[in-house]
């Protein structure tokens, strides 16, 4: 049987890292925090929340991408993954902090 790829899982949370309540996206899933850009190492493909992990997810850089705005690169405090997130600095329901997305371009590791 063929595993889903993605999983709309677009549900508000409070960020484990800033405190604040985030708000659903309200057109795909939402998965970092738009204050902080912080997420949990919780899905193994996107909204699936199938990963035992659940470590804090820091944002370590962005990169502009043309087409899909900012890519953001979370690296996990617990067991070290890294994932690549597109950010959400153009939504309606709290937009990605764009001046944290900008000064995380200079990260180019």
């Amino acid at each position: 049987m063929e595993n889903k790829r993605f999983t709309k899982n677009d549900n508000g949370f409070i960020c484990q890292n800033c405190g604040k309540q985030v708000e659903p996206l309200g057109v795909t899933s939402r998965n970092h925090c738009p204050f902080c850009l912080c997420s949990l190492h919780v899905d193994i493909n996107p909204g699936d929340r199938a990963n035992p992990c659940g470590g804090l997810m820091k944002p370590i850089k962005t990169e502009p991408d043309p087409r899909k705005g900012y890519i953001i690169t979370h690296k996990c405090t617990k067991c070290g993954g890294t994932t690549r997130n597109k950010a959400a600095h153009t939504a309606k329901v709290q937009p990605d902090d764009l001046d944290l997305l900008i000064a995380l371009t200079v990260n180019r590791d």
